[in-house]
């Protein structure tokens, strides 16, 4: 019964992240060029609507993880559905900078409560510390968000124009994605009281001053600076250094599937080795592809090893923290983590943009490989700190 309650809650998530992650955060990928040659805006200020929705999703993260601690995940995931619906049936109604802008607010709110940081809150609160693997799964899915929907979009977009597409995006949602979170996510919680009385009692927060809690979340933004800013700007940068555009993007799309190469071998690890092992190796697998780019490496390689870090991170963000503070309060410390990390996702392409204009575009892939120094730096730290690290 276990066995059939895991699969059912993750490939119900698994098909929620899919198309949370590909009506969001890539949706703009397809969309950008459509909106912008209607409305005349320019291409920066159609992506600042993504900006803004990472935004408001940072913002949102910690106040997300108190109620996914407090009433479980399947509220949450819900809500998250019918933001995102609503935030796409004002983004297709959208005529004006304003209403632009509020439908992103609005989708940065279902980013919040629909994203990988609420779907592993969600595990962790049904399975406590067995929910590793159920998280390793899950990623899985999340790996094919863009390869399902930037070919859907691009359809749509061709056959029934960008705005049909986000009505029929909203409509998705409402049909199925929210069944999904209101059937298939289990209405039970693990209990987190005593007494059938007591009041919900939550347990406390990890500090944001534990040397643990500051290492993962200052790793957790460089990387997730250096993952958007690549996202939005490797063409200019790889053509910098003499791809044409064709190849640049051919390059780019090996990203998707080492990532879900290294997630699949990470999967079949069964969890023998503790999470911080995955941490390790996915910062030093992102430092090995910039480092790579840069001394010459060939392309293709580089972008394998940068995507397969890339995939093994998504794993260690929710499975460390769960092996690092255990299960009570998991869903508000990875609301805490995730705020830091959403906002400078939210920042990093206008980050990017100004240094590649102020460095240029060659110079910026040897700051970026310098940079991705970092994250392996501070694993390497976390990893010290075993002694106070709870098993796995």
């Amino acid at each position: 019964m276990i066995g059939v309650a895991r699969m059912r809650a993750v490939s119900a998530l698994g098909v929620i992240e899919i198309f949370a992650w590909g009506t969001s955060f890539y949706l703009i990928a397809v969309l950008a060029g459509p909106i912008a040659a209607e409305t005349g805006w320019s291409g920066a200020i159609v992506s600042g609507g993504v900006s803004l929705g990472l935004l408001v999703a940072g913002l949102s993260a910690t106040f997300v993880g108190k109620l996914i601690e407090a009433h479980g995940g399947r509220p949450v995931l819900a809500a998250g559905m019918v933001l995102l619906a609503c935030g796409l049936a004002l983004l297709g109604l959208s005529h004006s900078l304003p209403a632009y802008y509020l439908a992103w607010a609005v989708m940065g709110g279902g980013m919040a409560c629909g994203l990988y940081d609420a779907a592993f809150s969600t595990l962790g609160r049904i399975f406590g510390r067995d929910a590793r693997s159920a998280i390793t799964q899950l990623t899985l899915w999340g790996g094919f968000a863009s390869t399902v929907c930037w070919p859907l979009s691009a359809w749509l977009v061709e056959n029934v124009g960008w705005r049909s597409a986000c009505f029929a995006y909203a409509g998705f949602h409402l049909a199925v994605t929210l069944p999904l979170a209101l059937v298939a996510l289990p209405r039970a919680v693990r209990p987190m009281t005593r007494g059938p009385r007591q009041k919900v009692a939550l347990a406390d927060p990890v500090p944001v001053t534990d040397l643990r809690f500051v290492c993962l979340a200052t790793a957790g933004v460089v990387l997730a600076m250096l993952s958007t800013i690549w996202s939005v700007h490797f063409v200019t940068i790889l053509t910098a250094s003499g791809y044409t555009i064709a190849a640049a993007i051919g390059i780019g799309t090996l990203i998707g599937p080492a990532q879900v190469g290294a997630r699949v071998l990470e999967m079949m690890g069964r969890g023998r080795h503790h999470p911080i092992w995955t941490m390790l190796a996915a910062t030093t697998a992102v430092l090995a592809g910039f480092l790579g780019l840069l001394l010459g490496m060939p392309a293709a390689i580089a972008m394998i090893a940068y995507g397969a870090g890339n995939g093994l991170w998504s794993i260690a963000r929710g499975a460390l923290p769960l092996s690092v503070f255990g299960s009570e309060g998991y869903a508000r410390t990875m609301g805490r983590l995730a705020t830091p990390m959403l906002i400078s996702s939210a920042a990093a392409p206008s980050v990017g943009a100004w240094m590649i204009d102020v460095l240029g575009a060659e110079t910026m892939l040897g700051v970026m490989a310098t940079v991705a120094i970092v994250p392996l730096a501070l694993a390497l730290a976390l990893n010290r700190l075993k002694g106070h690290v709870a098993p796995a």
